[in-house]
């Protein structure tokens, strides 16, 4: 049985899209909250069980839920989950990326933690880098772990979790969206700002939304969430491990600020290497593009 006109019109709406998918949000938030709060009082290990649950809830569910009620067919598909056959290569270069790029990031927490608001907005300052050290306590505190049951569960609820989720949510719902109705690079720029601002780290703003970026032009040439989510796991997870190996006294290192130190030079040939991997994959990806047509194309009342 077809659904109402009206209803299906609705559906096409970007406005009401929006909506929907907020709403979506506002409820699976609130229920991730609601869940979470059952494991508050358990301990470390019931915040981080908590912690996972609220991911879930607010990035995981909200992009699949939408998707099932927005679209008719192939849901999972026109998300982002596409098979990367034959550009399974593409993996391989989003995890070099990760590394390739590590001194701009690093570089780019250093300028990013030298910006001032001026003398006349120092309450403000104070009162943003006071969020700063609350968050990085709260940080440091869940991956406080020098089991390999500790380190395996902080691999789940800070790298895996959050990669999909997130994947899901910034690239699979919101940078899809944004494409259909500008140019890609703008799409792909502004996507990677608010996937950054949401995190509502301000000293952390200029590397995450250039992690932003890189996971979004790798899912723009790739067509596929599979490389950006190993990307994002592999992001995390080396924060998960250099903790974890201080923590056991492996290593002695400052997480918060490791390679900040490193020289220019390093940073500029880093900044070229990322530059040059992603046009090359660019060029080399985009005759065999699967959703760039899609992507572009009008929507139809099975997308």
């Amino acid at each position: 049985m077809s659904e109402n006109p009206f209803i299906e019109n609705l559906k096409q709406s970007m406005g009401m899209r929006v909506f929907i998918f907020l709403v979506i949000l506002l409820i699976s938030t609130l229920i991730g909250l609601a869940l979470a709060a059952i494991f508050f009082f358990a301990g470390d290990i019931g915040i981080k069980i908590g912690q996972g649950i609220n991911s879930i809830m607010m990035f995981v569910v909200p992009p699949i839920v939408y998707y099932y009620l927005t679209r008719k067919e192939h849901r999972m598909q026109k998300l982002g989950f596409r098979s990367l056959t034959p550009l399974w290569w593409l993996i391989l270069i989003g995890v070099a990326l990760m590394f390739v790029s590590l001194p701009v990031t690093n570089q780019l927490t250093s300028w990013n933690e030298c910006l001032s608001f001026g003398k006349s907005l120092t309450w403000l300052e104070d009162w943003i880098k006071s969020l700063e050290e609350t968050a990085k306590a709260a940080t440091e505190k869940m991956l406080n772990a020098d089991t390999v049951g500790g380190f395996l569960l902080n691999l789940l609820i800070v790298a895996l979790i959050p990669a999909v989720g997130e994947e899901l949510t910034f690239r699979g719902v919101l940078q899809q969206s944004l494409t259909r109705r500008m140019n890609p690079h703008v799409a792909i720029i502004l996507s990677a700002a608010i996937f950054s601002f949401i995190h509502f780290q301000f000293y952390g703003f200029l590397p995450r939304m250039f992690l932003g970026m890189l996971l979004g032009y790798m899912f723009y040439i790739s067509g596929s969430l599979w490389p950006n989510i190993l990307m994002h796991f592999v992001n995390n997870g080396m924060v998960v491990v250099l903790y974890y190996l201080n923590n056991k006294g492996i290593i002695n290192v400052d997480v918060e600020h490791f390679g900040e130190d490193w020289s220019i030079w390093l940073f500029v040939a880093s900044a070229v290497a990322t530059v040059a991997l992603i046009a090359w994959s660019w060029k080399k990806a985009q005759p065999k593009q699967p959703t760039e047509a899609a992507l572009k194309a009008p929507l139809t009342e099975n997308d």
